[in-house]
């Protein structure tokens, strides 16, 4: 498995005309790699977020398109494991992607975490039948957020606000000062998100596993008294002990060796590139989005 300072060696001693081909064709290798191992399709969802900051790093409704393109002509009763590296996004967006997978796939679908799936790409995992996470791997809390805010933060403040205005009238001055920043519909907004998030992850959840235990789900990825920030990194244990189905990547060496050999192409790839979206399947039908118009082959 080549570490991210071999491959950077190797590009150094290319001309560079070759570079962008080089790295292109070991992604398609490695994929058609995972493949021939795990005798699955495979479709790898990759975000640039963590070298490009620009709109489209996150899950958006166009990447349903994309995910049409790579599913094409796939023999869909071998199910699909799906390779996810992204900060998350929109849920209505990834509702729309999970539930058009899980149709296709007749619920067979398998998520694999290289490195990190934070957010509605959470969700995503979770709405799978396993996930494999390496000693490196992290999921994120799945709370809501509304314009970068925690939407339970939002509910907690204002229901802080009201008990302490209760027990103590004269706080009303600093309290209309700061719920009064509120747009209308706000707090209604922030409280159905909460309910949105906490419905589909249940639904999706017992889908793949009807015993789960809902209420240690929601502690840990949804409380936010517990997670304190929506970035927070929840390692491959807790996910573990929160009761998701987690299987070790450790535990294949041959698979391990070709996802994170995978990882690694695709982050120098976007890096280079610029690149903000990948979406690439073991077949080598791909869709590249980046500052330039996106390209499907």
């Amino acid at each position: 498995m080549p570490a991210l300072n071999e491959i950077i060696d190797i590009m150094g001693k290319m001309p560079p005309k070759d570079v962008t081909p080089y790295l292109v064709g070991e992604c398609s290798r490695y994929l058609k790699e995972v493949a021939r191992l795990t005798q699955r399709n495979v479709i790898a969802y990759y975000s640039g977020w963590l070298h490009v900051n620009a709109a489209g790093v996150e899950i958006v409704e166009t990447d349903k398109n994309a995910f049409m393109n790579a599913v094409y002509r796939q023999d869909r009763s071998k199910g699909l494991d799906l390779i996810l590296h992204t900060p998350g996004g929109n849920i209505a967006a990834a509702e729309s992607i999970v539930t058009y997978l899980k149709t296709l796939y007749h619920n067979d679908i398998r998520a694999i975490v290289p490195q990190i799936s934070m957010s509605a790409g959470t969700m995503m995992a979770m709405s799978c039948r396993e996930i494999v996470m390496g000693n490196q791997s992290s999921l994120g809390p799945i709370d809501p957020q509304l314009g970068g805010v925690a939407c339970q933060m939002v509910v907690d403040e204002f229901q802080r606000a009201v008990d302490e205005v209760t027990a103590n009238p004269a706080s009303l001055g600093l309290w209309q000062t700061i719920i009064g920043k509120y747009v209308p519909t706000y707090l209604t907004t922030c409280e159905d998100a909460i309910k949105w998030s906490e419905e589909l992850a249940e639904k999706w959840l017992r889908d793949v596993n009807p015993d789960i235990d809902i209420d240690r789900i929601k502690n840990v990825f949804i409380n936010h008294e517990h997670s304190y920030s929506h970035s927070r990194h929840i390692s491959k244990e807790d996910c573990r002990d929160a009761g998701l189905n987690i299987s070790d990547l450790e535990s294949d060496q041959d698979l391990q060796e070709a996802v994170l050999s995978l990882h690694h192409y695709m982050m120098v790839l976007i890096e280079k590139h610029r690149i903000t979206k990948i979406i690439m399947n073991h077949q080598d039908r791909s869709y590249v989005q980046s500052a330039a118009p996106a390209t499907a082959t």
